[in-house]
């Protein structure tokens, strides 16, 4: 974390879906340097998710680590169960729990297809209809899903990818469409060529049909995703919603 620590979430609760590492590791600490009480979640990496909330912690912020695997519905129930129990509620969800693999057309199996666009689309659904009536009751709330730039730019080896965070584009703004009055906003955000360590099924970052490389000349970071959720959730993206944000370098130019 750095030293710059605000307060425009104070006493707000963030839930941060997969945020073990990479992005969900940044946004998770972005929003504890805002004063949220952050919820670093993971289905099953209890020490890495123990270690952010560490991280956190160590630098003066609340945090919670709590595992669920967000595609069964009863894990889910259990999960917002337990943080009714520990710390209340939430107010702003960070949808970022995904699968990202490579595999080629003819090598792609229906049991991953399935299973990358359950962990993206199903998932999200699943923890943001369990958490929406919450966020309704106090008369607001954020949820930023993290799509991916495969969805927009056509990606090689990635047409299981491509389709569950497609979905996403659709999700996203339907719930702006439904929720917005009742004061939650819903955006999209969609990261680019990312760096940093990868798991190993992720593949090199993925290629892209005309793939000419981000316009900046770099790959993104973790920190770059991380700083626009942090805006969206803040009062500062009080009037922004239903839509998609790229943070790309200028990789795709919508």
């Amino acid at each position: 974390m750095s030293n710059r620590r605000g307060t425009p979430l104070a006493g707000k609760v963030a839930l941060v879906t997969g945020s073990a590492r990479r992005i969900g590791r940044a946004a998770a600490l972005a929003l504890a340097e805002e004063s949220a009480h952050v919820i670093t979640h993971a289905r099953s990496s209890v020490a890495e998710i123990e270690s952010v909330a560490d991280e956190i912690r160590a630098a003066g912020g609340q945090a919670t680590a709590l595992l669920a695997d967000i595609t069964d519905e009863a894990a889910v129930e259990r999960l917002v169960e337990e943080i009714h129990e520990r710390v209340g509620r939430v107010d702003i969800l960070v949808n970022n729990a995904a699968i990202r693999s490579e595999r080629a057309l003819a090598d792609l199996d229906l049991a991953t297809f399935r299973s990358v666009y359950t962990v993206a689309v199903e998932g999200a659904f699943l923890v943001t209809r369990a958490l929406v009536p919450d966020m309704v009751a106090r008369g607001g709330g954020r949820i930023v899903t993290i799509g991916g730039v495969s969805a927009h730019a056509g990606a090689i080896d990635r047409l299981h990818v491509a389709t569950a965070k497609s979905a996403l584009i659709g999700f996203a703004k339907a719930l702006a469409a439904e929720l917005g009055d009742h004061g939650i906003t819903s955006n999209l955000v969609v990261p680019g060529r990312i760096g940093g360590k990868r798991s190993a099924t992720s593949g090199a970052g993925g290629r892209f049909a005309g793939d000419r490389g981000p316009i900046v000349n770099r790959e993104g970071e973790p920190n770059d995703v991380a700083e626009v959720i942090r805006m969206l959730a803040s009062p500062a993206g009080g009037y922004i919603t239903g839509q998609t944000i790229h943070v790309s370098g200028g990789l795709y130019l919508p």
